[in-house]
């Protein structure tokens, strides 16, 4: 048997593992338990040391180019599950082959799209699913990437703020190029039709989807969606004399899209100056990158955005007018005065619900909406003990590792500053 890891995996911890046995005839006590989509391979979860890992059996050669392939995704700053190693030359204890074992590192507080649908987390669930597939898709393509098999089923969502973010879980398929084509990526969007519709109407046939929701429309709605951002991201203007400052506007609607410019290509000719930008994913994403230097909390894009929100807030009203106090020290007051404070408060019990950082997006949120109704700011405490009592008692789990949910939710928080 021949093992295979990333560096910052440690091998020492998976050798344990029965790797001579195929994966269908692992021991229980090995595995956990986890809401999983559909999948052509075997898949089993699997605790070592406190880490979960996704394990999937495959050929040897499809095994080692997903791993790769995965490994260049990261890389290039593309949402993709973690590739830790790859386990070649498994045979049984009398020596029959097994096919190769690829390990990702498993996404916390993440969700099959069959989950989400099933459970009716909430209405407008479907515009925010197709939303971050669609960004997904866009990242993809402006990578040089086909993926040749997009569908819900090869993708993880996780809460990001209110919105969902998505994460590619299954490359075996797919292509990298320099730049693709318009034919490379309408394969890749007639394929995300077909794919999706297809899962949906199988939902629908389960009794699991909800009768407003029409597969057709929706699989049709991806393809919209993705057109209308990859036009925002890559369409030519024609600017006139006057007209330079839009310039400055369409790049301030990029960074907002979670995109930036590589290249601006300025032409003049008799009609105007026409205008074309080279885009391409902010790289490794500028609020996150903000909001872990300052306090090492390690969040998505748009979490991180609506905490800096916050400490920004804190900021402006703890701070007095005309003091000049540096900002690692009040995000250090933020963290300790504001951002604790309301996850400790979270019962142990619902530890599980949702990811810290999600949590103090909606008791923000929550927050917000009751001063308005009582016409005067009610501050975080009563926000949280109303949330916890009100909205978190009542949501259904989203955090996908079964176990001591304490344990887990401390997890999420390794990794801060003292």
């Amino acid at each position: 048997m021949r093992m295979q890891f990333a560096s910052t995996t440690d091998p020492a911890e998976l050798l344990s593992l029965p790797w001579s046995l195929p994966l269908e005839q692992w021991p229980a006590d090995r595995l956990v338990t986890l809401p999983r989509g559909i999948s052509r391979h075997v898949v089993r979860f699997v605790r070592v040391s406190g880490t979960v890992y996704a394990i999937k059996e495959l050929p040897k050669q499809t095994a080692e180019r997903e791993y790769r392939m995965l490994r260049e995704l990261a890389k290039r700053e593309v949402p993709v599950v973690k590739a830790r190693g790859v386990v070649f030359d498994r045979t049984t204890d009398d020596g029959r082959p097994l096919d190769a074992a690829l390990v990702t590192k498993h996404l916390r507080f993440s969700l099959p799209y069959r989950a989400l649908f099933s459970r009716r987390l909430e209405p407008e669930l479907t515009s925010k699913l197709l939303d971050a597939l669609a960004q997904l898709l866009v990242r993809l393509h402006l990578a040089g990437f086909a993926w040749k098999d997009c569908s819900l089923s090869n993708t993880l969502f996780r809460r990001d703020a209110g919105a969902l973010a998505a994460y590619l879980v299954d490359a075996e398929t797919g292509e990298l190029h320099d730049q693709l084509s318009d034919g490379q990526r309408a394969q890749d969007l007639e394929i995300a039709s077909v794919n999706i519709a297809g899962e949906l109407y199988d939902l629908e046939a389960g009794g699991l989807l909800d009768e407003a929701i029409d597969p057709a429309e929706v699989a049709d709605d991806i393809v919209r969606r993705y057109e209308m951002l990859w036009n925002e991201l890559t369409r030519e203007e024609i600017l006139g004399p006057d007209e330079l400052w839009r310039i400055e506007q369409r790049l301030q609607r990029l960074s907002e899209l979670g995109f930036d410019a590589t290249e601006i290509q300025i032409v003049d000719d008799p009609k105007g100056r026409r205008v074309k930008f080279q885009t391409q994913v902010v790289e490794a994403g500028h609020h996150q990158r903000r909001l872990y230097q300052l306090t090492g909390l390690r969040v998505e894009e748009n979490q991180a955005r609506r905490l800096l929100q916050d400490l920004d807030t804190f900021r402006a009203t703890a701070v007095m007018p005309g003091v000049d106090v540096d900002e690692e020290t009040v995000a250090r007051h933020w963290l300790t005065d504001v951002f604790e404070p309301v996850i400790e408060q979270i019962p142990p019990e619902l530890r599980g619900k949702l990811e810290p950082a999600e949590i103090f997006h909606e008791v923000l949120e929550h927050r917000w909406f009751m001063s308005e109704a009582a016409g005067h700011d009610i501050g975080m405490d009563a926000a949280t003990r109303s949330y916890i009592e009100n909205v978190l008692r009542f949501r259904p789990d989203e955090q996908a590792v079964l176990g001591t949910p304490a344990e887990e939710f401390a997890e999420s928080l390794k990794g801060r500053s003292p």
